[in-house]
């Protein structure tokens, strides 16, 4: 089990920030370029199911998965976007994302008067908090393929 990598988007769908810890194979692109690609993919599932649920969904598209990986998303009401990619014993990470948003971006970024909200976000604390997060869950290993 294992955590592959975390994107944090804008409602502008600009990447605020990402980290990875067992990512085995790179995209082959630049960074920048699987940002916008990452971010036009959740645009368009999330419309997609949007659109074809028979139900009308309060929580929308929550995560889907590969023969590889699953993709978890969450999305605040101010429109961040936290998206973690882990391998398929992860079954759901929702309440991982929400801690995250609650715990750590709001305590180390919102409260910050620092850090300028909509920028990329810069705060060692942040990311070593978060690493620390991260690296305790139960589902993390560092020697996950």
């Amino acid at each position: 089990m294992t955590v592959h990598n975390l994107y944090i988007f804008d409602r502008n769908g600009n990447c605020l920030y990402y980290n990875e810890w067992n990512r085995k194979k790179q995209a082959g692109i630049s960074k920048d370029e699987e940002f916008k690609l990452m971010y036009g993919m959740l645009f368009s599932i999330r419309s997609f199911v949007s659109k074809m649920s028979p139900l009308d969904l309060k929580e929308g598209f929550l995560s889907f998965q590969t023969s590889k990986y699953r993709l978890h998303y969450y999305e605040t009401p101010s429109g961040l976007k936290f998206i973690m990619n882990t391998d398929l014993s992860v079954s759901n990470a929702r309440d991982t994302l929400q801690h995250i948003y609650s715990n750590l971006y709001v305590e180390y970024i919102v409260k910050n008067p620092v850090c300028v909200l909509g920028h990329s976000l810069d705060s060692e604390l942040f990311s070593s908090r978060l690493d620390a997060f991260i690296r305790a869950l139960p589902y993390y290993s560092p020697r996950a393929a």
